[in-house]
């Protein structure tokens, strides 16, 4: 399928073929939750931690005698059944991460990318370079172009006066083609990739 290029101006630069089974692919729902599950799970930190019992500061000394008390037998303080006592089979540090094979997460970000060009939502730009680092007239291009949320994958590497410029820019986010991932594509409502960027992902998806 072809694809209309455009520079950072609004002017028109050419025309790029995009492979159809990367760009061209009927998206499927469930394949892309399967893959933003993984990464979403892979990126939880896991770091939750209650005490247990044996982990609570309170004397270990029996509170009162076994019988004749006429309540429960109770020989510890730290039991959870108390105020500041341990917690039972609480959580404790983890990860949540769970495998997926590299051959279906390729998949997802094929779905991924087709479910952009099928929605209108894709935009092939010529390149995303700056003479300086200027936030301004980044600023003022992304406005003419009415990305108000935007994702811009390049090739290999980023243009350094581009992304530190666009650092600067809420909703503005630069990948380089390997950064390239379904979470990121699908939470930003207009996906820009650059020539470079989709030679670099139709190298890297083939």
């Amino acid at each position: 399928m072809k694809a209309e290029a455009i520079k950072l101006d609004g002017k028109k630069a050419g025309s790029v073929d995009l492979d159809d089974e990367i760009f061209g692919l009927e998206p499927r729902a469930d394949i892309l939750h399967r893959v933003v599950r993984w990464q979403r799970n892979k990126a939880q930190a896991g770091t939750h931690k209650v005490k247990t019992r044996s982990e609570t500061s309170y004397s270990t000394k029996k509170i009162y005698r076994q019988k004749g008390t006429g309540g429960a037998r109770h020989g510890d303080r730290n039991a959870p059944i108390f105020r500041k006592g341990g917690i039972y089979k609480g959580p404790t540090p983890r990860s949540h991460g769970h495998a997926l094979t590299k051959k279906f997460r390729k998949l997802g970000l094929r779905h991924a990318l087709s479910a952009k060009a099928k929605a209108g939502e894709l935009v092939i730009l010529d390149a995303a370079e700056l003479k300086e680092p200027k936030t301004a007239v980044l600023a003022k291009a992304v406005k003419a172009q009415g990305w108000k949320r935007a994702l811009v994958i390049d090739g290999a590497e980023v243009n350094d006066n581009f992304a530190r410029a666009a650092a600067n820019i809420a909703g503005i986010d630069v990948l380089p083609s390997m950064g390239a991932n379904v979470y990121d594509i699908l939470r930003r409502d207009t996906l820009v990739i650059t020539k470079a960027g989709v030679q670099a992902l139709e190298a890297r998806l083939k």
